[in-house]
């Protein structure tokens, strides 16, 4: 048969094979190879495939104020080429408008990270009402139990500053960071090249004139003029109290709590005498 047609045996196994028939319910003289049969099942795994590839996501329209949403991601990317290392870009965009508000590279996309950008974006631009994510585990728990409030650190400092975390179900769903994301890809790259910078440190200091120059190109104006970020409901210089890594920690009746494999006692005073039985942050 592979002489006739041509062909190599294994491509002539592999066909037979695919396309074999047989059922425990019909005598064995039956089973075997069957054009038919074969072009049938061809048809319905195709009609599957169509199925499964047919998929519409409904357009979201966008926000009509600007600080009224902000979608953040991190582009993980050889920015400096081969220069130095791949990084990740942190970028903050806002979804009435496609301004950049904030980019920050760093070595990975971690919870100190994101506070370090965070930080930046509310000391400059204020609180804004939602931010708008992946499913990153820095943003959402993956599989959250009884024992677990089940929300990150980065979703309990922003509980605190009275600001909503939304997790996208999808990429298509905060397409407007992802578009973002790989024109950046082209046009900031060039960038650092033609500035011969080759560390985040550098690159961080180009960040600032390069957005200026993105939002004067691309910016949208918004269908309203409001402004919706909010002062901060904190001093500036107490941020430090907010972002950072905090844990609930059982206070026993000898005042003592445990802590990364660790028992800490406190200092006993009066403050302190009446945290017994009690849960305090760490």
């Amino acid at each position: 048969m592979a002489r006739v047609l041509k062909r190599h045996t294994s491509t002539i196994f592999r066909e037979i094979k695919r396309n074999f028939w047989a059922d425990d319910a019909f005598p064995k003289k039956y089973a075997g190879y069957f054009g038919m049969a074969a072009h049938q099942r061809m048809q319905q795994r195709r009609s599957k495939q169509r199925k499964q590839r047919r998929t519409f996501h409904q357009p979201r329209l966008r926000r009509e104020c600007f600080g009224e949403l902000i979608q953040i991601d991190g582009s993980d990317h050889r920015w400096f080429e081969d220069r130095a290392t791949p990084c990740t870009l942190l970028v903050f965009i806002d979804d009435a408008t496609s301004t950049l508000r904030e980019l920050r590279f760093a070595t990975s996309e971690n919870t100190f990270s994101y506070f370090e950008a965070l930080e930046r974006y509310l000391q400059k631009h204020g609180r804004p009402v939602a931010f708008y994510s992946d499913k990153h585990t820095v943003f959402r728990v993956p599989k959250p139990n009884e024992h677990m409030t089940g929300m990150t650190q980065f979703g309990r400092a922003l509980a605190e500053q009275n600001i909503e975390i939304i997790c996208a179900n999808s990429s298509q769903a905060k397409g407007r960071v992802e578009r973002a994301n790989r024109t950046l890809q082209d046009r900031l790259v060039k960038e650092l090249r033609i500035a011969g910078m080759s560390n985040m440190e550098d690159g961080n200091a180009l960040l600032a004139d390069f957005m200026e120059r993105y939002n004067t190109k691309f910016a949208k104006a918004p269908a309203k003029q409001d402004n919706l970020h909010r002062a901060l409901n904190i001093e500036p210089d107490r941020l430090e109290e907010v972002f950072c890594l905090r844990d609930k920690r059982y206070v026993t009746k000898d005042m003592t709590l445990r802590y990364d494999r660790k028992r800490i006692r406190p200092e006993v005073n009066d403050l302190t005498r009446g945290l017994v039985g009690k849960y305090v942050d760490v």
